[in-house]
């Protein structure tokens, strides 16, 4: 399930007004790309046999539409290699709730340290933002309570309530610490939707929040920044919108084929009034085939 979270999208599901494209080839794709895809697969993919392989592997391709950052006017669009990834670990585990090592766990309660990484237009083409820092690709890491609500009898369906509070790093040669973010939301999994074997649908939504730095760093404008149309502002911390997401996929015998929607909303967010901030709504999209190549010998048992 494509990652809740402020500021720079990553689905994570993530239509405005459109500002023509640009795609981008292979070789030129930022090194956070990869990472970005990496954890959309990794959170889609999964399996319905109770007994599974420890890891399958596989590779590629995908595209993704993103606005250039929430709340921008313009976005951008990548063609992106989308590998697959699954690990069904004792402790570190890749699969449909994403890359996590697990801390705890029981019928009701799972705690777990998480990774969400999340990847912006190419905000240094953005007109709005010429002359600011350009805004990094972003790499989460924090502790997450997941909270069993319900479950149907077969397992089919199962509610959660989840509790992710996440660091937020910059990717680059010296990566920075750029804040906090909390993202309380509910997920809701159907396996077999409306009848159709094998795949999975994931529904999610929640608020979220930006520490004061964080949401400073995508929608500040420092002094020297300040120009006619763009004035100084300080962005404070609290609420920051609204996210809610969709994800389908199917894991048939050799291939992996996965889908993410998703729709932000800025109405209320503490920073609404910033000059970077041209519009309160968007939609970010994401569509990949992965061709499983690699599986392990091992067997285990996965209720995924």
């Amino acid at each position: 399930m494509p990652a809740v979270q402020s500021g720079i999208p990553s689905f994570p599901l993530r239509m405005p007004a459109y500002h023509p494209a640009s795609f981008i080839s292979l070789a030129c794709l930022p090194r956070a790309a990869l990472l970005f895809f990496l954890h959309a697969m990794t959170v889609a993919a999964d399996a319905r046999a109770d007994t599974q392989p420890r890891w399958e592997v596989g590779l590629g391709l995908g595209v993704l539409s993103v606005p250039d950052y929430r709340g921008a006017d313009t976005r951008s669009s990548y063609l992106l290699p989308a590998p697959y990834f699954v690990y069904r670990g004792d402790i570190l585990q890749a699969d449909r709730s994403g890359m996590r090592a697990a801390l705890f766990e029981n019928e009701r309660v799972e705690v777990n340290l998480s990774l969400n990484a999340s990847l912006p237009g190419r905000s240094d083409n953005n007109a709005l933002r010429q002359g600011m820092e350009k805004l990094r690709p972003i790499l989460e890491a924090g502790p997450t309570a997941d909270l069993r609500l319900w479950s149907s009898e077969r397992r089919h369906a199962r509610l959660d309530l989840r509790l992710p509070v996440r660091a937020a790093l910059t990717v680059e040669s010296s990566p920075r610490h750029v804040g906090w973010l909390f993202s309380p939301n509910l997920l809701l999994r159907l396996d077999d939707p409306a009848g159709f074997a094998g795949w999975k649908l994931g529904l999610q939504a929640g608020p979220v929040y930006g520490s004061r730095e964080y949401n400073g760093y995508v929608y500040g404008v420092g002094a020297a920044e300040a120009r006619p149309g763009r004035p100084a502002y300080s962005a404070p911390g609290g609420y920051a919108g609204m996210q809610a997401a969709a994800t389908l996929s199917k894991r048939y015998s050799r291939y992996w084929v996965g889908a993410f929607l998703r729709y932000d909303h800025l109405g209320g967010a503490t920073f609404a009034d910033s000059p970077l901030v041209r519009q309160r709504s968007a939609v970010t999209a994401g569509l990949a085939v992965s061709w499983i190549f690699g599986q392990s010998a091992a067997m285990v048992q996965s209720d995924d």
